[in-house]
Parts: structure tokens; C-alpha cells; sequence
């Protein structure tokens, strides 16, 4: 038994809310059944089917009302993998759903039998002719590909406010539009062509010249079934106009029946419905679009209005003034996004009616935008605008900061109220069109509508399209709330079709919760064409049954997930996903929000049941263990969750007092673990290098099994040489900062093929060069930033070296007289905001006096203006740190490495490397899959310089790559040298 075992039940949940009516039945506990797992992994490989009851609890959810318990889940790489999943599931009467970001609001990427993952393998973007087109597998997110066309001046059409984590696929599948889209720029409008796979297994490429051909030799009975509707539907002139009046406003309701008007062949029916099919069609394995223009000139306002009908009546104003976005948000919505970083306080305070539109307009150049400005200055004077809180300014700006923080606070609305619910209810988006003649009409009748069923819902939207969301919560435990709920959406969609002759979905599709009201929008003859179409595409009913299609009436009120509550830091999730593209252990165990969910569906069990104990068996590696803790997913997160905090502290609950009480001993001791430390790796390096590495990757691995696998690291060959045993001679007579090596640049030396100084030689240097010299105090052994323990969760060691590193920066600066500057980023996130909560009540005092800052904010902000640029690179390839993002410090990094290199370039999959300071020598497998994308786009071109600005984030893009990585400010002593 290891040394410091982990304490047996430490995450067993304090207090459970359960058993609820919704958890996972004892029966599940298995996980997937046989013989479904074994078939399944003869086929695919046990790699690919994940069958831990913890693997379906995590995939159940989305960001939907919704949780339906998966009995398996199929990582799919390629079509053969879909293929073959598609054929299974024919030949045994399963049925099978498709997933990507799940982010789908409706319940779309849920299912109840095999679920195939279609995002970890499915990323890439090919950009066409210039940019002109762009070819995207559908795991991308549309963040991903927009920033491959922004270096073409281009942009997709499609903009939906979950850019950040939504896929291509998804996009696709549900014909979302967001902000500016409308009905003219939304997937179905610019998508060139699509590949693929039909239930049968048939591959189609509508772009190929030969495909009608191929797909009548291959599914005849499809193509005579397609061309008999399209016939069918011409011969009826009153249901034809009928579908084109229901596609002049927002409509994702159903199949997209203008698809059969269209399209003159099968294969062009079915790339026109496919699009919003929602995965019931088939598989889409890659798109084509046709791009637009990135109009770069911008200027908007966000405009504040006494009333939410007063808002509306002001948006025709703007369309024909040629606004390209007009987007609503009323009082309730702006007051939640109060919780969103950037967001005026004074929002908390505006009246409860108060409503604002966000208004932009898009220029290709300056001339245009003048042009824009002078009819938005002649319609301010005549709306009915008010400024109750003090920030409010009613004008319109260019400032890219203000209106980035504008669009902030829009793209959060579900998000940021979803966030404000009630703890424990259940969070419903609703998402509707009306014409946008009608818009204020519509919003007084919905708010009357919720008025009378006690609901005081928050209302955002598209308001230039007609598009209207809003949020409902209630407890989905609670029968009678239910109830509430489901007499609502009877009125609701009445309201909606019966007397605006809306659409009762405008861009989520339709999905579960507006299934059973398909036939109220179209009417029964349209309907019937609709489940004629998934006959004919589908006939034995493989693909995601009851998603788009189902004829209960009461489909909607099936598999509403209940909320338990959970940690406080995580309560407020409402499982949206936004966290799931930046977190390091995405493809490699589990994402931040699933962690969360984990912890829910524990909740909802009761004490001693076996699905319970499945997921605390799991939890410790999958959740606890391979979270990097670097806290990124807090920036991702609208609401600041740091799921990376809440790992921290269950590892903190793991511990025994005697484990407690070592890491302490660690920290008082710390000046003799460096030296030790600093020693060793000496030593290690005297060695040869096969036997060097072959006997201390022995002896670590004997230590880990020792001591416990999870706090001993592994000796990795990639790991530097040790560093000096003392700094470079400084004086503290005329210095301009203290500077303060941190100690893994203390222990550890710099890459080994790069001849030079150290980097504090060079930090040292160059601040001299510049007239800006900086002092070492001798003392500074035995001090840290205190992360080692932190990160771990050890708060008894964390506060040692958190107080002991404010004390010894207090007297080195003379009590905040001169900077502290930081030589890794991550030490300067520590010792600027992560060691606050564990100072004493005097320490607090002395932080706040303290003036902290990074080395390579200290280089381009004080450095570069005094230096000579003598020499540069031809290329460097930039690693920012998630530190950096934390300290919002990337800006002044691409300065330091553009005054160095004649091209700078951040891989577009650029994130965090995991390595976490050691946890990347804890866990290997964890850097080597967070770094994977970005190092094949590292590797893809040669580049002169890899820098970055962390020793160990260094180490880790070394490892991943095979390529040497250095500090950014060597690469600047460099440049700068006489």
C-alpha cells in the first residue's frame, strides 16, 4: 500500500439530495449491457466504446432540459467507423444518435441507445480559393474556422452566440443562425455542398457531378421516394406558397420542406435537407461553405428604452437605416449578465422594464462606416431612450474594447441568467420568430403570457429578424411545476402560430420540446410530407427517433433532468458546454461540465446504491486527477465557474492530516527540498543518456508506487539540465524593480541545445541594456509562489509559502516601493491573485501594497521602448500560457516576439499545455493529449523560433512537438545584444 494513501470515501458526497425520480437505476450500474459491448468492441476496437456507467452518466447530458442515459458510446474517427455503427445497428433493431459539442438547447444530442461522439476525431479546416470557400469537418467549432478565414478577410455566415464551443456539424444539423444571419446568411443559404452518410451506409458527396448517378445505383427506393414528394408538393400551388411565406421569417421547425422546391435532383433535395435535420437524416461527415466578406469597420451602441414593446418598436428604424445587427435584451437579462467579467455593476440597479438593443453596423472601409454613423445620428434624437444608471451612454462608438464588452454581455444570455436561477430548477430556452413588423405586438403578448402562468421570464434576441429567446426556470422534481410549465407551452405555441402566424423555432430546431407542436405550425398535410421524408430516407427508424418527429403530445415533458444541488462554486452550471473547447482533458477523460454533471447524478442517487459507487470509483482519476486545475474554463465559462477549483478542493479532501502535515513540512523546508531538487537533476544530467534516463525513470517509478502514483512525478527525458546554483550579481543601489527568479528557474536550467545565457542572465541583461535595472535579493531560496501546494490542494503548505512569499516581497521592495517582476507566468498569477485567500488578515495588507509583475509585461512595457533591435528571426511560432489569459498578458507576449521575429504566428489550436507545473510529469498522457492539435499545427512548417514564457509549459511543447521551445525574453537578449 502506498505511503499516503488517498482518504477511502473523501468524495462521497457530504449530503445527497436523493434518491431522485430521475437517477440511474441501480440495474445500470454495470454499465453497458451484453451482449452490446462485447459486439461493439469487436467491431471498433475497445478504444472506441466507452461502457463505464460513468462514461453514459457524463454523456446524458447537453445543454438541453433534457438527460436521456446512453447504453453505450461510440468514439467514431472515420465514415468507416459511422459505416459500421450504422450496418450494427440495422441488423439488430438499435437505434443510434449523433453527438458533437452538445450544445444543442432541445435535447438533439441526446439518445437512449448507442451514441456515437462525432467531435474528438472530426476537427479540420481547409480554406478554398482565397477564402472565397472553406471545406470543415464537423467537430470544428465555428470559432475555429472563422479564425482560419479572418487571415483571408473572410467570415462564415452563420454566427450563433456559442461560437466559442458549437461545431460545423451541429451548426449544420440545426440550421442555427445567431446574431446577424437571419434568413439570408444561415447555413442553408451558404452552404455549397456536404458529404454524407445515409442509414443505409450509402456515402454522398453532393458536390461530386457523378453523385445522383451513384445514389440512384445505390438507393433507388430513396430517389424515387424524394422525387415522388418534390412532384407531390409542385402539383399543390396553396401548399407551396404556404412554404415559402413560412421561410420569409426565421424558421428551423421541422424538415426544410423548401428543400423539395429547390432542389432539382435527389442528391440537391438532400443537401437542402440535411440542413436543420438535426442527425434523423443522416450523418454529416464534412461541409463546404461559400464565405462573406469580414467587414472589419465597425461602430455600435448599446441603446437603453424604458419598456421592452418601447425597444421593439425602434428596430424596423434600424433595418432601414441598414444596421446589420439589432439584438434586444430586457431587464431581466441584463441584470443577470451583471455576474459576466466587464459587465457594469451599475446594471444590478436598472428597473425591472428597462430594455436594451445592441445596434451595429459593418463597413467594408472608412467611408462606409461614416456613412453609417450619419444615419444612426439622425435617429437618436427621435426614440424614447433613457439612462438610469450612470454608465449607460445611449452613443454609438468605435471603440473595440467597449463594443467587444457590449457583445460580451450579449452572447451570455443563457449562460449568465441560467446561471441566476433558483438553485435547483431546471432551465428552459425558448426560441421563437414572428415578423419583425409584429415585434413589439408579439412582446407585449408574451409578457402577458407569462404574467398569467407565474413565470417572469428573461427575453433576449435577434430583434432585427424577429427572433425572439427567453428563459424559463422550474423544478422538473416538482409535479405541479411541470405542470405550470406544460400549460404554458400549450399557450405559448398557440399564441405564436394562431395569432402571429410565427415560427415556434427560429434557429434551435426543433427537438424535443417542440416535437408534439410540429403539426400545430404546418398543419397535418405539410406534417405528413415531413414523416413521409424520414420514411423514405430512414425506413427502419435507425437515426435519432423522437428527436424532430414524435406524435405524443406530451414528448416534451418526457426526460426533463432534474437539478441537484451541488459545491457552490458549481451550482450555478446549467451544463451549456461553453468550458468543454479550452479544457486540457477534453479528449482524454473528462470536460468541466461533465464533471459537474458527474457530481449531479451522484446527488440524485441514494447512500450505498451501486451506480453511486461506479461513479466515486471513476470520479478520483477521470474528474479529480486529470484536471490540469488550470482554471481556463473559468474564462470560458460566462458565469466564472472554476470547475479547476472545485478538483483543487476534492483533492484537498482526499488527504490524510498526515499527508496534510508533509506537504507543510515541505514548504518551511523548501530552501533544502530546492537544493535537493536542483542536485538531483544535476546529477541526473552527469549521466549517460540511456542509462540516465532508463535508471531514473526506475527509481521515480518505484518512489511513485511508494509513496502514491498521484504526488511523485515521473522522470520525463525531455526535462532541462539544473540551473546555477546562484543568481547573476545584482545591486540593490539604483535598481528599477526586484527582479525574482521563480523557482523552477532556480532548479532548472535553460534548453540545453541553446547556447547563452541563463534566463535570468538575460532578464538581468537586458534590463540593463535598457537603463531599467533590476535587483536579486540574495534570500530568494526557500521562497516559491506557493503553486507546488496549491495546485495539489494542500492548504496547510499553500499557506506556509503564501505567507512567506508576501513577507519576503514586502521587505525586497521596501514595502511596494519598487515592482516584484515574475520570470514564469504561472509564478505570477500565483503570487499576484492565488495566494490572497490563504494570507493572514496583516499579509492581505501588505499584498495589496505590493506591485507584481510579469517578466514579460516588464519587457514590453519597460524594456522595449529603451532597446535596439539588432537582429531578428525570420519566424518564431508563439506558446501564450494559460497563465497569460488569466493575467490578460498575451498582448504584451506577441509585442516581445514581434520586436524578435519578422513573423509571429499563434497556432490556432494554441492552449493550455497541461503540464501544470509538474502534473505533466504526474501524468504524461494528460500533456501529451491537450497538446496534441496544436503541436501537429507546430509541426506542419518550419519555424526559426518556438518561444513562450514558462519554463515547464516549454518542457511540455518540447515533448509534444520535438522541437526546442525557449523564453521569449532570451529570444529578446538576443536580439538586443551588442
Amino acid at each position: 500500500m502506498p505511503l499516503l494513501e488517498p482518504k477511502p470515501g473523501a468524495l462521497r458526497p457530504r449530503s445527497v439530495s436523493g434518491p431522485a425520480h430521475d437517477r440511474v437505476p441501480d440495474h445500470r450500474a454495470a454499465g453497458t449491457p451484453e451482449p452490446l459491448r462485447t459486439e461493439l468492441t469487436g467491431l471498433l476496437g475497445a478504444e472506441k466504446v466507452l461502457w463505464k456507467v460513468s462514461d453514459l452518466v457524463r454523456y446524458a447530458s447537453d445543454a438541453s432540459p433534457y438527460r436521456f442515459v446512453p447504453q453505450v458510446v461510440v468514439i467514431a474517427e472515420d465514415i468507416d467507423d459511422v459505416s459500421a455503427v450504422l450496418s450494427y445497428a440495422h441488423g439488430r433493431q438499435r437505434e443510434v444518435v449523433f453527438r458533437a459539442a452538445g450544445t444543442s438547447l432541445n435535447g438533439q444530442a441526446q439518445g437512449e441507445d448507442i451514441l456515437v461522439d462525432v467531435r474528438r476525431h472530426w476537427a479540420g479546416v481547409e480554406v478554398l480559393e482565397g477564402g472565397r470557400r472553406a471545406r470543415i469537418r464537423p467537430g470544428t467549432t465555428v470559432l475555429r474556422a472563422n479564425a482560419a478565414l479572418a487571415r483571408h478577410g473572410r467570415v462564415l455566415g452563420p454566427d450563433p452566440a456559442s461560437a466559442l464551443a458549437c461545431t460545423l456539424g451541429g451548426v449544420v444539423a440545426n440550421n442555427a443562425s445567431g446574431m446577424t444571419a437571419g434568413t439570408t446568411r444561415n447555413s442553408y443559404r451558404t452552404l455549397s455542398s456536404l458529404t454524407l452518410v445515409l442509414p443505409g451506409g450509402t456515402v454522398v458527396d453532393t458536390a461530386d457531378p457523378l453523385a445522383d448517378e451513384e445514389l440512384a445505383r445505390a438507393e433507388p427506393a430513396l430517389c424515387h421516394g424524394l422525387m415522388e414528394i418534390k412532384k407531390e408538393i409542385e402539383t399543390d400551388p396553396e401548399l407551396v406558397a404556404r412554404i415559402r411565406a413560412k421561410y420569409e421569417i426565421k424558421n428551423t421547425t421541422g424538415y426544410r420542406l423548401d428543400a423539395y422546391l429547390d432542389g432539382t435532383t435527389p442528391v440537391e433535395i438532400l443537401r437542402g435537407l440535411m440542413v436543420g435535420s438535426e442527425g434523423t437524416l443522416g450523418f454529416i461527415s464534412e461541409v463546404v461553405f461559400d464565405t462573406l466578406p469580414l467587414d472589419r469597420e465597425l461602430c455600435s451602441a448599446l441603446l437603453f428604452f424604458p419598456s421592452l414593446p418601447a425597444a421593439a418598436a425602434a428596430v424596423p428604424l434600424f433595418n432601414e437605416a441598414g444596421a446589420l445587427a439589432v439584438e434586444l435584451m430586457d431587464g431581466n437579462t441584463l441584470r443577470a449578465s451583471v455576474s459576466v467579467a466587464g459587465v457594469p455593476a451599475d446594471w444590478a440597479e436598472l428597473p425591472k422594464d428597462t430594455t436594451a438593443l445592441l445596434v451595429e453596423f459593418r463597413a467594408p472601409d472608412e467611408a462606409g462606416r461614416d456613412a453609417y454613423e450619419r444615419r444612426a445620428a439622425q435617429l437618436l434624437p427621435g426614440l424614447d431612450l433613457v439612462a438610469p444608471v450612470a454608465s449607460v451612454t445611449n452613443a454609438f462608438t468605435r471603440d473595440a474594447h467597449t463594443i467587444n464588452g457590449y457583445w460580451t454581455a450579449r452572447k451570455a444570455f443563457v449562460t449568465a441568467v441560467g446561471g441566476a436561477r433558483a438553485s435547483g430548477t431546471t432551465l428552459i430556452t425558448e426560441d421563437f420568430a414572428v415578423p419583425p413588423s409584429r415585434l413589439a405586438e408579439a412582446c407585449e403578448a408574451l409578457l402577458e403570457l407569462q404574467a398569467q402562468h407565474g413565470f417572469d421570464a428573461a427575453v433576449a434576441g435577434h430583434a432585427a429578424h424577429g427572433n425572439l429567446h427567453f428563459l424559463l426556470a422550474f423544478d422538473a422534481a416538482n409535479p405541479a411545476d411541470v405542470e405550470r410549465y406544460a400549460a404554458f407551452m400549450d399557450a405559448f405555441c398557440r399564441l405564436t402560430v394562431e395569432r402571429f402566424d410565427g415560427s415556434l423555432k427560429a434557429e434551435h430546431s426543433t427537438g424535443r420540446n417542440m416535437a408534439p407542436f410540429l403539426e400545430l405550425e404546418w398543419g397535418p398535410k405539410a406534417t405528413e410530407l415531413m414523416w413521409r421524408t424520414k420514411h423514405v430516407v430512414d425506413p427502419d427508424g435507425v437515426l435519432a427517433p423522437r428527436i424532430l418527429l414524435d406524435r405524443d403530445p406530451k414528448a416534451h415533458l418526457r426526460g426533463l433532468k432534474t437539478i441537484p444541488r451541488v459545491e457552490a462554486v458549481a451550482d450555478p452550471c446549467i451544463e451549456c458546454g461553453f468550458c468543454e473547447p479550452t479544457c486540457p482533458s477534453e479528449d482524454l477523460t473528462t470536460t468541466p461540465r461533465q464533471r459537474i454533471v458527474l457530481r449531479r447524478e451522484m446527488m440524485r442517487q441514494q447512500p450505498g446504491s451501486r451506480v453511486l459507487d461506479g461513479l466515486l470509483d471513476a470520479y478520483g482519476y477521470d474528474a479529480v486527477d486529470t484536471c490540469a486545475g488550470d482554471s481556463t474554463c473559468k474564462l470560458a465559462c460566462p458565469v466564472g465557474i472554476d470547475t479547476g477549483a472545485l478538483m483543487k478542493d476534492f483533492r484537498h479532501r482526499r488527504h490524510s492530516a498526515r499527508e496534510e502535515r508533509a506537504a507543510a513540512l515541505t514548504a518551511r523546508r523548501f530552501g533544502t527540498v530546492e537544493a535537493a531538487a536542483r542536485l538531483a537533476v544535476a546529477a541526473a544530467h552527469h549521466l549517460p543518456d540511456r542509462v540516465g534516463d532508463g535508471l531514473l525513470a526506475a527509481v521515480t517509478g518505484a518512489a511513485r508506487k511508494a509513496v502514491r502514483p498521484d504526488l511523485v512525478p515521473r522522470w520525463l527525458p525531455q526535462l532541462p539540465g539544473a540551473a546555477a546554483r546562484r543568481p547573476p550579481a545584482t545591486r540593490r543601489a539604483g535598481a528599477s524593480a526586484v527582479y525574482y527568479p521563480s523557482c523552477v528557474n532556480r532548479i532548472f536550467g535553460g534548453p540545453g541545445a541553446r547556447p547563452g545565457p541563463s534566463l535570468p542572465e538575460a532578464v538581468v541583461a537586458v534590463s540593463k541594456r535598457a537603463g531599467r535595472p533590476v535587483w536579486i535579493p540574495r534570500d530568494v531560496t526557500g521562497t516559491c509562489c506557493a503553486t507546488i501546494w496549491h495546485s495539489k490542494g494542500y492548504e496547510a503548505g499553500t499557506r506556509v509559502m503564501a505567507n512567506r512569499i508576501v513577507e519576503s516581497a514586502w521587505g525586497w521592495t521596501g514595502g511596494g516601493r519598487l515592482p516584484l517582476v515574475v520570470d514564469a507566468s504561472s509564478c505570477t498569477l500565483g503570487i499576484a491573485h492565488e495566494v490572497v485567500p490563504y494570507l493572514t488578515e496583516e499579509n492581505r495588507a501588505l499584498h495589496a501594497e505590493l506591485r507584481i509583475v510579469d517578466s514579460v509585461v516588464w519587457a514590453a512595457e519597460e524594456l522595449l521602448p529603451h532597446l535596439e533591435i539588432r537582429r531578428t528571426v525570420g519566424s518564431a511560432v508563439l506558446h501564450p500560457t494559460c497563465s497569460m489569459r488569466h493575467l490578460g498578458d498575451e498582448a504584451q507576449l506577441r509585442a516581445v516576439a514581434e520586436a524578435c521575429a519578422d513573423e509571429v504566428v499563434v497556432p490556432d489550436d494554441a492552449g493550455c499545455c497541461a503540464f501544470a507545473g509538474d502534473r505533466g510529469m504526474l501524468h504524461p498522457e494528460l500533456t501529451a493529449s491537450a497538446t496534441a492539435r496544436e503541436a501537429a499545427e507546430v509541426t506542419a512548417r518550419p519555424f526559426d523560433a518556438h518561444l513562450s514564457a514558462n519554463r515547464m509549459c516549454e518542457v511540455a511543447m518540447d515533448r509534444a512537438t520535438g522541437r526546442s521551445y525557449h523564453s521569449v525574453l532570451l529570444e529578446l537578449e538576443h536580439a538586443t545584444r551588442p
